[in-house]
């Protein structure tokens, strides 16, 4: 059956559809031999549908893994200037997954993979706004800390107020609960930033209601529980049916 081909794309769990759109926008998708265009359709039973010269496989066995992303990975499957990522972590799970959004190089924590398209894309759609929640190490004006909770504007963008919880402070430095909506690039550090807060630690411990399991190591990774996977399904059918996502 014909599909989009970023669809497809999704569906072989090796992106989200609004990347592929973009890989294909960059001419990395060819059908049979020719430049892919976003909206075109293929059938993946009779063309031939390559990525980067590299053909797509059909329908995968869906997996889900939650990563402890150590510090200093950076949360792509590869990278040209040949940093360490996250892929070199999961490459004995049996499947091609990829991130479900980002920690930045220098963050770790809590980390979800997987090769299903159709769940990455929900899950990334800007609509999606499940709380992300972040122990974090400050040092600086701790003075400022309670304008973490205020509303801001970062990259031109407003973002709903953070909650922010002192978990432990002394004369130079404090850890902080905060817990954010959006997740935009690299949000928490802009946001101590313009507060006069040096981030000298950051470490995502839950997404909404599901939280870093504090048996893996750093590095360490697991497959979701049949509970844990139901949670991000219903997550994604809330986004897809255009009702506001629960925490």
């Amino acid at each position: 059956m014909e599909e989009r081909r970023q669809k497809l794309l999704a569906q072989a769990g090796l992106c989200s559809r609004r990347e592929a759109e973009r890989w294909i926008d960059d001419g990395r998708v060819t059908v049979n031999g020719k430049k892919a265009s976003v909206g075109d359709k293929a059938d993946p039973r009779r063309d031939k549908i390559f990525v980067d010269g590299k053909p797509i496989g059909g329908a995968e066995e869906k997996v889900y893994l939650m990563l402890y992303k150590p510090r200093g990975y950076v949360t792509t499957m590869k990278d040209e200037h040949g940093r360490k990522t996250v892929a070199d972590l999961v490459r004995g799970c049996g499947a091609r997954v990829v991130p479900v959004g980002r920690l930045d190089y220098n963050s770790e924590g809590l980390l979800l993979l997987t090769n299903d398209g159709d769940l990455l894309n929900a899950l990334t759609h800007p609509r999606h706004e499940v709380e992300k929640h972040y122990e974090v190490r400050v040092r600086g004006n701790l003075d400022n800390i309670s304008k973490l909770a205020e509303p801001m504007e970062i990259d031109g963008y407003s973002i709903r107020p953070a909650t922010v919880v002192t978990i432990d402070r002394d004369e130079i430095s404090a850890k902080l609960r905060l817990t954010i909506h959006e997740g935009r690039n690299r949000q928490i550090r802009k946001m101590c930033e313009k507060c006069g807060l040096e981030v000298r630690r950051l470490k995502r411990v839950a997404m909404g209601t599901m939280p870093l399991d504090p048996h893996l190591k750093s590095g360490a990774w697991r497959e979701l529980t049949n509970d844990e996977i139901a949670y991000l399904q219903d997550i994604a059918a809330d986004v897809q049916d255009g009702a506001i996502p629960h925490n």
